[in-house]
C-alpha cells in the first residue's frame, strides 16, 4: 500500500502542477467606448486583437484600436504609424453586412487611410497592426451623443483576427 502511495503523490502533484495552456480567441464580439481615465497619466481603453482583449493606451502592449469621436462621427484610430484602415464596404442592413462578413475571405487592399472614418452600422473595416497581422471588423452598432460635458463615442463589433500575417480569413 506504501508502494502506491509513494507512486500515486508524486503523479497527482505533476497533474495538479500542469496547466492548460489559454487558446486565445481569433474572432468575437466586443464593445469599446472612449471613457477615459487618470491615474497619473490620461488613458482610454481599447481593444487588443493579438490576446482578444479590452486593454488601456498605458499597458505594455497598447491596443490596436481605439473608438473616438470628433462631436459628428465616430472613428477607429491606432497608434502604430502606419495607414491601417480600409473600408471593404457599406451595406444596406445588417442581413447583407452579415452575409459579407461571413462570405469575407481573402482581400486585397489598394489604399490604407490612417483612420476609419466615419464609423456606422453595418461596415465592414480592415484593419492592419503594425506587425503586418489582419483583422476584419463589421459594425453592429455604434453611440455618439454627449456625456459629462464631452462626446461620448461607443461601438459594438464583430471581428475575425488573421494571426498568421496574411489577409486570408476563414469563412462561415
Amino acid at each position: 500500500m506504501r508502494n502506491i502511495l509513494l507512486i500515486l503523490m508524486p503523479l497527482l502533484l505533476i497533474l495538479i502542477s500542469c496547466k492548460k495552456q489559454e487558446v486565445i480567441p481569433t474572432s468575437g464580439t466586443v464593445t469599446i467606448d472612449n471613457t477615459t481615465g487618470f491615474s497619473q497619466t490620461y488613458f482610454v481603453y481599447g481593444f487588443l486583437f493579438a490576446r482578444a482583449e479590452i486593454v488601456s493606451t498605458l499597458d505594455n502592449t497598447p491596443p490596436d484600436i481605439t473608438i473616438d469621436s470628433d462631436g459628428t462621427y465616430l472613428f477607429f484610430q491606432t497608434n502604430n504609424l502606419k495607414d491601417s484602415f480600409y473600408k471593404f464596404g457599406e451595406y444596406n442592413s445588417a442581413d447583407s453586412a452579415i452575409e459579407a462578413f461571413n462570405n469575407l475571405t481573402i482581400v486585397s487592399v489598394t489604399q490604407w487611410a490612417g483612420l476609419a472614418y466615419p464609423v456606422e452600422p453595418d461596415q465592414i473595416w480592415i484593419y492592419r497592426s503594425g506587425s503586418e497581422h489582419y483583422a476584419k471588423i463589421r459594425i453592429i452598432s455604434t453611440v455618439s451623443e454627449v456625456r459629462e460635458n464631452r462626446d461620448y463615442a461607443e461601438c459594438t463589433f464583430e471581428w475575425a483576427y488573421q494571426p498568421d500575417g496574411s489577409l486570408t480569413f476563414p469563412g462561415k
